[in-house]
């Protein structure tokens, strides 16, 4: 294996400055090369890839952290473990106000903690758990149905203001996990079923807060 050295990237740049740098195969950049790249914002590619000059690819032998494939595989699991902390936190702000509900979010919170091994290994688990209301049946519980009602400062004023906006909260963080998973190009019928189906038991949490156990999508 070949090193690539700070002294040897400076020779090159002292000779003719570059704006990028392409690793030739089976060598790797010593830290003091990476350090030097960093500095001057220098592009660094691998095999035609754009890599991530803190990782220490090896050109030609390994995709490295900064490969596109691998980059979307961290970029899922961190925003999967991100929505794992806030339903952690979200049912531990409603243990001093409704335990019954924190107890629900934290079992939503297991079925969603599932997800990660459903899209990275293809398991599969028992359904999350359903009840059909007047605005929705077994039919839509696991499509994308929405928010069966907006929230605004007026829910917030409520008796149970505080439980609906934690709720919401967390809802529209799963938004944005299902941003993320269409993103990364995940396939996985099964993980974008879960997710609507957690989305929709949330919003059936929220009607419950709201309107005593009544479904409001349709008022």
């Amino acid at each position: 294996m070949k090193f690539i050295t700070e002294d040897d990237l400076r020779d090159i740049y002292r000779k003719d400055p570059f704006t990028s740098y392409e690793i030739q195969p089976g060598a790797r950049l010593t830290p003091g090369a990476r350090q030097f790249l960093q500095d001057r914002q220098i592009n660094v590619f691998a095999d035609g890839t754009a890599m991530h000059v803190g990782d220490g690819v090896v050109a030609g032998r390994e995709p490295g952290v900064g490969t596109p494939d691998l980059l979307k595989d961290r970029r899922l699991g961190a925003c999967l473990k991100s929505a794992e902390a806030l339903f952690l936190l979200t049912a531990s702000e409603l243990m001093e106000l409704d335990v019954v509900l924190a107890q629900e979010v934290l079992q939503l919170g297991r079925k969603f903690e599932e997800i990660k091994y459903m899209a990275k290994e293809g398991k599969t688990f028992e359904p999350v758990p359903f009840r059909t209301c007047g605005g929705m049946t077994a039919e839509t519980f696991c499509c994308d149905i929405g928010d069966c009602f907006d929230i605004t400062e007026f829910h917030m004023q409520t008796e149970k203001g505080r439980q609906i906006l934690l709720l919401h909260r967390l809802r529209c963080e799963l938004y944005e996990v299902q941003v993320t998973v269409m993103e990364v190009h995940c396939t996985n019928k099964a993980v974008t079923e879960r997710l609507n189906q957690i989305i929709n038991c949330i919003s059936q949490l929220i009607c419950k807060a709201f309107g005593g156990g009544e479904c409001l999508r349709n008022e």
